[in-house]
Order: C-alpha cells, then structure tokens, then sequence
C-alpha cells in the first residue's frame, strides 16, 4: 500500500510540475520528505528539504499589500548557522506547517542577536512566502483606547487579506507591545490591550502563519504565551557552537573581500581568548568591522584588528600574553608584523 502511495507522489510531481502547480509540487516534495522520515531516513529527508529550500521550482507569484500596518521584509540573507538543537527545532516548525492541521502560530524567544527573526525569515523563504512585520509605531497610540482599536483593526485587515497562504507575519520583538502596556498609567487600558491581542491571536485564520519574537519570555504574560502552538528557545548555545559558527560567519563575509585572506586556525585562537564569546548577531559584527577596517594591502590585518578589538588588555601585543595564548611564531609574526626570528631573540631575552 505505501509504495502505491510512493508511485502516486511521483506522478503527482511530474503533474504538478507540468501544469506549473508550484504549489502542488512543493506540497508533494514535502509529502515525500516526511515519508522518509518516518521510515527513518532522515538524511534522504533532510537533504530533499534541503534542496526546496535552496532552489525556486518555478518563478513564485509574489503578493504584496499596502497597509498601515504590515511592512514587507526583504527575504535576502547571509549565511544563518545554527547549533543542531535549534536547527533541529526549526526543521520541526517546518514540518508542523506543512502537516495542515491549523498549527500556525510560533514564538522565538532568546537574547538579542541569537537568530529568531533570521529564522523566521529562513523559514518563509523555504515555504516561499512574503514575509510582513508589524509596524508597532502605527500600533500603538497614547490616546485612550486607540491602542486596542489599532491592534483590532490590524487583526481585522489580516483576517481580509485575499492570499492568507502566502505570507508569513512576524511580530518582531513583541514584548515591545508589552512594554508599552505595563509602562502605561491606566491598568483598564492595559486590560483592553490584552483583551485585543489575545481575541485577535484566537480569530486568526490558520493559513497564515504568524510568528512573534521576544527578548522578555520571562515576563511573558502566560495568558499570551499559551497563545502559541510551539516556542523555540535560542538561547542554546555552547562556547564550540560559537566557534564553529563565528568560522561559518568569516568564510560568508571574506567572500566580499577579495584582497583578503584566509587563516582559520589563527582566527580560530583568536575567538578562543574570549572569556565569553557573544551571541551570533554581536559576533558577526565583531568580525565584519575588522575585515571592513583593515588594510587591503595587507591580507591578514583584519586578523590583528580583531585581536585588538577583543583583548584591549594587550593593545601593544606583549609577546609573552600571546604566547600564553598559545600562538606559535608565525602567527605572533602575522598580528604583529615583526619576524619570527626578531621575536625568537626577544622571546629568549626575556626568558634570560
């Protein structure tokens, strides 16, 4: 019975991709996917889900609204590495979406630059759909009540949108609403727009898909957060996923910079004289400053820049602190610009 089953997607494939259904060839693909997975080969699973991710079947037809409230985020995005146990979470919330049992509400939460609305924008362009974000500065009003009309009527435009199953919605940093309402002096008005957001989160048509993120989950209003079919912590990183990843990050951002070159193992030992190396977000701006502020006639100067910038302990680079790093000759000749053998016989002086 299964392998009629297994005959019959792969007509429908070669149907759907004759009539152009993209559709229907993306619903197929994963319909497969899931099979394997269920017969335990995940990795033939992953790598068909890999691929719809990475190629368009055909041209999608793009939809776009103009609202006071929504603002269309751009799909385009760097290299998003993340540790396998949120990798794995989000492969989850993919397949949720795609078994159409109305799951279609999720929430990201963790620290500032840990990748939620990254992820969010990899999973609407898997699913090729436009992605919107709620624009809360035309949301929220000091005016008595306007908050909760806007909130109402935003919910109410969404419930009206003519393609529901093509977009994603994204409320970026949700706590921010929240934020507002604790900060607010009148507790009624407070009441009212929780009352909105909750009655607009239950009235939502489920094919479209709605993201929030949030920095504040543990002053999340339970009533909100219980809201949500699933919620995706972020904030499980370790210190090797953190390396792994800041190396994941150079190789993107050295791909823009032609002139310069590439020293993993020093870059490496480098991020590893951190006591705590930070999230993705502030770590790819560490090293894109020092790539963007670097000599171009001079291939490694970005790897002396970021050293500087991370041990500003060590500003006039004591050869004996990088030695305790345990950087060998070269790579002390590389950061400071002497030879190695210059730093061979003041290594040895000072030993003496």
């Amino acid at each position: 019975m299964k392998e009629q089953i297994r005959k019959q997607n792969i007509l429908n494939l070669i149907k759907y991709h004759a009539e152009k259904n993209e559709e229907g060839f993306r619903a197929e693909a994963y319909e497969i996917a899931r099979y394997f997975d269920s017969r335990g080969d995940y990795q033939l699973s992953e790598y068909i889900l890999a691929l719809l991710s990475d190629i368009n079947t055909f041209v999608p037809q793009g939809v776009s609204y103009d609202s006071p409230y929504l603002t269309k985020v751009d799909l385009s995005t760097s290299a998003l590495p993340l540790p396998t146990r949120i990798k794995d979470d989000i492969v989850g919330v993919i397949n949720s979406i795609n078994h159409n049992v109305g799951i279609n509400k999720f929430l990201f939460e963790g620290h500032p630059g840990t990748g939620k609305t990254e992820s969010v924008k990899q999973v609407a362009r898997i699913l090729e759909r436009e992605l919107y974000s709620v624009d809360f500065e035309t949301i929220v009003d000091s005016k008595m009540g306007q908050t909760s009309k806007n909130i109402a009527a935003m919910f109410k435009e969404l419930q009206q949108l003519p393609h529901p199953e093509r977009i994603v919605v994204l409320f970026d940093e949700i706590d921010a609403l929240a934020l507002d309402r604790v900060n607010s002096n009148d507790i009624r008005e407070m009441g009212r727009v929780t009352s909105s957001v909750l009655k607009g989160l239950d009235g939502m048509n489920s094919s479209i898909l709605l993201f929030a993120t949030t920095n504040l989950f543990q002053q999340f209003d339970p009533a909100l957060a219980r809201r949500f079919d699933a919620t995706v912590n972020f904030d499980r990183y370790s210190r090797e996923d953190l390396l792994d990843i800041s190396e994941v990050m150079l190789d993107d951002l050295l791909a823009r910079f032609k002139s310069l070159g590439s020293n993993k193992r020093l870059f490496r030992k480098i991020i590893e004289t951190m006591e705590d190396i930070p999230y993705p977000g502030e770590l790819k701006n560490l090293i894109k400053t020092s790539l963007s502020f670097s000599d171009p006639s001079n291939k490694f100067d970005y790897l002396r820049k970021l050293y500087l910038a991370i041990n500003k302990s060590n500003p006039d680079m004591s050869l004996l602190t990088l030695q305790s790093q345990g950087l060998t000759l070269r790579e002390m000749e590389v950061l400071t610009g002497r030879s190695k053998s210059q730093i061979a016989r003041e290594l040895a002086s000072i030993d003496l």
